[in-house]
């Protein structure tokens, strides 16, 4: 468990210098926590006094047990961007590289009375391939772009291919991506005015642009079919000051749901490199990973929208802790379901031990 300690052990201790319960002991109690499905501090203090055999293991627990009151002023008090750094070292640890997605997601708990309105807003970077959260950044004043442009300088993309939503289809986001070693594939909107207007007649006129179409599907009691045509662009970024257009994309879905009719919709991509129309399906299906296989965990499993954390910086930090136990849970062998590890880890000692084994 060195590995575990010293990924915690830079962080600085905001507490006066004569506590009793070692800042890296309380980090390494609530993620041993969460991975076995507590949820919040007074969780954590119920975890850690039920497994107090194990844990003296691998820590000294001098004072014993910390209180959930301790947890909470812990992770109210502690700087975020030192947990967010330890996600990032982490993540790191096992490649960027594939589709690389960017969304935002509100907590929804984490509210001050009478703001329910104004939830505070996390940016999410999210690895397609090796389905780990990469990063999150807290969105200033919940400006997403301004988060996006945060997070997006911290990450070296080289070789990662950066996808985000229509919001995030802007020059300074572009260039963010490219500062970084990344292309991108950007989705774009009629809100983008004659670039739109340019992408949209470019593929409409293209003659023999790139085709392909994947079989149509079923499941859940609707049916889809989906095709894509890409052009290359060689004029829209000096034409429209964006940088580094090189192609345009566009796929069109036809989705029925039982017994109704097809309902088809169009979206259009910039794209920083010239991908084939097949690629360009496959970038955009796994874009929707950060939203189907880190959003919906995080809420289902860890609850996240539940927690009513919300109190300094407390919403900001436990985020990363469910982040840093979610990869550690891809990371380790085991059950094929996320949630099935969950239930391991909450009733194998020897599985839980080998889960913060991997954490390096």
């Amino acid at each position: 468990m060195r590995k575990l300690k010293r990924l915690f052990r830079p962080l600085k201790d905001p507490r006066a210098s004569n506590v009793r319960h070692d800042l890296v002991e309380i980090l390494v109690i609530a993620l041993a926590a969460t991975l076995a499905g507590a949820k919040t501090c007074t969780e954590f203090e119920f975890f850690g006094r039920g497994r107090q055999d194990l844990l003296r293991r691998f820590l000294e627990l001098r004072y014993g047990i910390p209180s959930h009151d301790t947890f909470s002023n812990v992770f109210r008090a502690l700087d975020p961007k030192g947990l967010e750094t330890v996600l990032r070292k982490f993540s790191k640890s096992f490649g960027i590289r594939g589709v690389v997605s960017i969304d935002g997601k509100a907590l929804r708990g984490a509210f001050m009375r009478g703001r329910k309105a104004t939830p505070l807003h996390m940016v999410n970077v999210w690895a397609a391939d090796t389905r780990m959260a990469l990063a999150q950044r807290k969105a200033p004043n919940r400006n997403e772009v301004a988060g996006v442009l945060e997070v997006l300088a911290l990450l070296d993309l080289d070789g990662a291919l950066v996808t985000a939503d229509a919001l995030h289809c802007r020059p300074d986001v572009a260039q963010a991506v490219r500062e970084r070693k990344g292309h991108y594939v950007l989705a774009i909107k009629s809100n983008r005015g004659q670039l739109f207007k340019a992408a949209k007649e470019l593929l409409d006129t293209a003659r023999k642009p790139a085709r392909a179409s994947l079989r149509p599907t079923s499941a859940h009691g609707r049916r889809e079919h989906r095709q894509a045509i890409v052009a290359p662009a060689p004029q829209l970024a000096k034409q429209f000051n964006f940088p580094a257009i090189v192609a345009v994309g566009r796929i069109d879905s036809w989705r029925a749901n039982a017994g109704k009719a097809a309902k088809h919709k169009v979206r259009y991509f910039l794209a920083s490199r010239l991908l084939s129309a097949k690629k360009l399906l496959d970038v955009v299906r796994a874009h929707w990973g950060v939203e189907n296989n880190l959003h919906w965990v995080l809420d289902v499993l860890f609850d996240e929208d539940a927690c009513r954390s919300r109190k300094d910086h407390a919403a900001e930090n436990l985020a990363a802790i469910r982040k840093l136990a979610l990869n550690a849970l891809q990371a380790t062998p085991g059950p094929n379901r996320t949630s099935h590890k969950i239930l391991q880890a909450r009733w194998n000692n020897d599985f839980l031990l080998s889960i913060l084994a991997h954490m390096r």
